[in-house]
């Protein structure tokens, strides 16, 4: 059973940057593929991206490409989702969530920390 906490969110004007972070802990946390999600108000839950277990690999939606850097550090059991060029289309509740690094559903997710970006 691997258990999420999600920090680092706020309000932050558009253009401006931040950094959330993810931390695991209960299982075997390099054996996990992890992925941030996202929700805003009114909206269905979108993928932002994804790093694999190594994090050699990272995937990304086309609305956060080239502004959002997914990072994981298997030594601390973390992972940073660092988010630059702000708009206010960001504002939404951020999750990670982790899958089994050979497949699966995402099984374990995070509670969540809430991004505001004004204009």
């Amino acid at each position: 059973q691997v258990q999420l906490v999600e920090s680092g969110g706020g309000l932050v004007q558009a253009g401006a940057s931040l950094r959330l972070s993810c931390a695991a802990s209960g299982g075997t946390f390099s054996t996990y593929t992890m992925g941030w999600f996202r929700q805003a108000p009114g909206k269905e839950r979108e993928s932002v991206g994804t790093i694999n277990w190594s994090g050699s690999s990272t995937s990304y939606s086309d609305s956060v490409k080239g502004r959002f850097t997914i990072s994981r550090d298997n030594a601390k059991n973390t992972v940073d989702l660092q988010m630059n060029s702000l708009k206010p289309e960001d504002t939404a509740v951020y999750y990670c969530a982790a899958r089994w690094m050979f497949g699966g559903s995402y099984d374990y997710w995070g509670q969540g920390t809430q991004v505001i970006v004004s204009s």
